[in-house]
């Protein structure tokens, strides 16, 4: 058996010796290319890495997709819970425990590539008439916080997103990762060429799974250390390259 191979069982058999008895509920949102639904399946890259953590520590808890802000107060309120994937924010540092990071990722504006007034300031983008966003969470949460004024936070999915632009209903949207983007432009049939990320990051942050405070610290460590075996491994890497933006967008 080669090196590697023998110290990657020795962990799977001291990580499932440690799995801990009680049960934990692990709860998502509906965010691709992360964490959605697909043909009923819970799928997404960060639920690649869940369930590639839980192989090695020898847990089997079982995913729920909730609706985002209900998934968020389950986190808040209910013990033994378990929330992917969060962008780590100051603000969310000392509610939960944390393991991560899965990945780093921005949050750009887009717009139509024919947009009659394209944007490329934060002046403008300010000025807009209108900006459609998800009607809560992170992001509407943080524009507001910047001063706009402008927001339309009607979408309560993110297709809506996507085809309140195409339909003009809207100038601009924000709400997803580049990766993202290119996930909603494949699923919804957008050809190539016809969104157009505004060149302003409006946020930047890592994706974690985040623990509940009462969250045993021996579980938490243990997927931490499933994580950075993962990372060590390559096998990280592998699962992020799967859902990589495509660069025809």
């Amino acid at each position: 058996m080669k090196h590697s191979t023998l110290i990657a069982a020795l962990l799977c058999l001291l990580m499932g010796a440690l799995a801990r008895a009680e049960t934990y509920q692990l709860v998502t949102e509906e965010w691709a290319p992360y964490n959605y639904r697909e043909n009923e399946h819970i799928t997404g890259m960060a639920t690649e890495v869940v369930r590639a953590i839980m192989t090695l520590t020898g847990d089997d808890f079982e995913i729920s997709m909730r609706p985002s802000m209900r998934a968020s107060r389950v986190l808040h309120t209910q013990p033994r819970t378990i929330m992917y994937s969060m962008f780590r924010t100051p603000e969310r540092e000392p509610l939960f425990k944390w393991v991560g990071p899965i990945a780093e990722e921005s949050i750009y504006p887009y717009q139509l590539a024919a947009a009659a007034q394209p944007i490329h300031t934060l002046e403008q983008l300010l000025h807009t008439p209108r900006i459609t966003t998800r009607h809560a969470g992170l992001v509407p949460t943080m524009l507001a916080s910047m001063g706009f004024d402008n927001l339309d936070t009607s979408a309560t999915e993110s297709e809506q997103l996507y085809r309140m632009l195409l339909a003009g209903r809207t100038e601009v949207i924000i709400g997803d990762t580049d990766a993202g983007v290119a996930y909603y432009s494949r699923l919804l049939g957008i050809a190539p060429g016809t969104l157009k990320r505004v060149p302003i990051e409006l946020y930047r942050s890592s994706l974690y799974i985040a623990f509940s405070r009462d969250s045993d610290d021996d579980l938490v460590a243990n997927w931490a250390r499933a994580l950075e075996h993962m990372r060590d491994t390559g096998e990280l890497t592998r699962i992020q390259r799967r859902y990589e933006r495509r660069d025809d967008q």
